[in-house]
C-alpha cells in the first residue's frame, strides 16, 4: 500500500511504503519515500536529491521516512579536508605497492557476481539478499540512468573486492562494497572508502557521500570514524571533527 504527495524537487511525486520491519534496528518498524518510478531520472536530479537525504537501490530513489524514528542519518565526507587516522593511513600505506584497482563499466561480470553471492551468504545469512539470482543482483547494483563504475580491488591477481561508485557531479556515491570474507584481514572496507576519498580528490570532487548512518546499528558504526564528516541535521548539513561525538536532535536519546 502505498501513498502519494507532490515534492519540490523537481516537482516529483513521492511515493511512501506501508509501515514494515526495520532492516537496521529489528526492534521498530520503518517506512520510506520513493520517488515516482515512472519519473524520468538522471545523473543532476540525483545531485540534487542526494543532497536533501535521498539514495538510489537499483533504478529506485529513495529515502526513509518513519512516523516515530529518525535515525537514519545521511553522511557526507569532505575529502580536501579528510584527515585519516593512524589505523586508516596504515591500511593505505600497506597496500600501495601490492594492490591493483581498476575501474569497470557498470555491467554483468560474472566473477563479480560470484564474489557478491559468497559475500552476501556469508554476512547476511538470514537476510533477505541471501542467495541472489543473477536478476536480483543486477537490479540493486545497476541502472542504466547513472554514471556507475565497478572499482575492482586485486592481490597477485586475486580478486578480492568490488566497490560500486556512482559518479556525480558533485562528488562520488559509495553505493555498496564488497568483499572475499576469507581475506577481509586486508581491511578491504577501509580499503575501499580511502581509495574513493582521495579518486574525489584527484578528480575536483568535493564530496564523498557515503548513505545512511544509523546509531544503535554495529553494522554502520564504522562510518563515523572518517572525520571530519558531515551530517544532513534539519535539511542543513553539519561537520563533525575527529574529537567530537555526533550529536544531533534527529537521534534518539
Amino acid at each position: 500500500m502505498t501513498t502519494s504527495n507532490q515534492t519540490d524537487a523537481g516537482h516529483l511525486r513521492l511515493y511512501k511504503t506501508a509501515a514494515h520491519p526495520c532492516s537496521y534496528l529489528p526492534e521498530l518498524e520503518s517506512q520510506t519515500l520513493f520517488i515516482d518510478p515512472e519519473a524520468e531520472k538522471n545523473i543532476l536530479l540525483y545531485q540534487s536529491l542526494i543532497e536533501i537525504g535521498f539514495r538510489r537501490s537499483g533504478s529506485e530513489i529513495y529515502r526513509p521516512d518513519c512516523q516515530d524514528c529518525a535515525t537514519c542519518i545521511s553522511l557526507r565526507i569532505p575529502v580536501d579536508r579528510f584527515t585519516p587516522r593512524r589505523s586508516q593511513r596504515r591500511v593505505w600505506n600497506q597496500h600501495q605497492s601490492s594492490i591493483n584497482v581498476s575501474c569497470l563499466p557498470a555491467e554483468f561480470n560474472s566473477e563479480h557476481f560470484e564474489l557478491y553471492s559468497k559475500y552476501i551468504n556469508s554476512r547476511h545469512p538470514d537476510g533477505e539478499m541471501t542467495n541472489p539470482t543473477e536478476e536480483d543482483y543486477r537490479k540493486f547494483l545497476i541502472t542504466p540512468w547513472c554514471d556507475t563504475n565497478f572499482v575492482e580491488f586485486r592481490t597477485d591477481d586475486r580478486l578480492f573486492s568490488v566497490a560500486v561508485i556512482d559518479m556525480l557531479p558533485h562528488g562520488i556515491s559509495a553505493v555498496y562494497t564488497f568483499f572475499d570474507p576469507d581475506m577481509s584481514g586486508l581491511s578491504p572496507g577501509v580499503l575501499a572508502i580511502l581509495w574513493q576519498i582521495n579518486q574525489a580528490k584527484s578528480l575536483g570532487l568535493p564530496w564523498l557521500y557515503l548513505g545512511y548512518w544509523v546509531q544503535g546499528c554495529k553494522k554502520m558504526e564504522y562510518k563515523q570514524d572518517y572525520r571530519p564528516i558531515q551530517v544532513l541535521s534539519s535539511g542543513i548539513w553539519k561537520e563533525f571533527y575527529s574529537s567530537e561525538t555526533i550529536t544531533i536532535p534527529e537521534l534518539r536519546g
